[in-house]
């Protein structure tokens, strides 16, 4: 059985991601839903709103 970093790549669908021109794993919106939470990594396609700028400028105007 695999552990570690590539063990999270076995389960994924082809809509679950494709590679950036730079070569990175992209996540899809499907993705993002079918994990059922927000990692707050300011993903590209996001569904659940989470935006690290306005975070980090609400945090400093505080």
């Amino acid at each position: 059985m695999e552990s570690g970093y590539f063990s999270q790549f076995r389960n994924l669908d082809p809509e679950d991601y494709y590679h950036s021109e730079d070569g990175y794993i992209v996540y899809t919106e499907k993705y993002h839903l079918k994990r059922g939470y927000c990692c707050q990594n300011s993903c590209k396609h996001c569904p659940y709103g989470f935006n690290k700028v306005k975070t980090s400028i609400k945090k400093n105007q505080e």
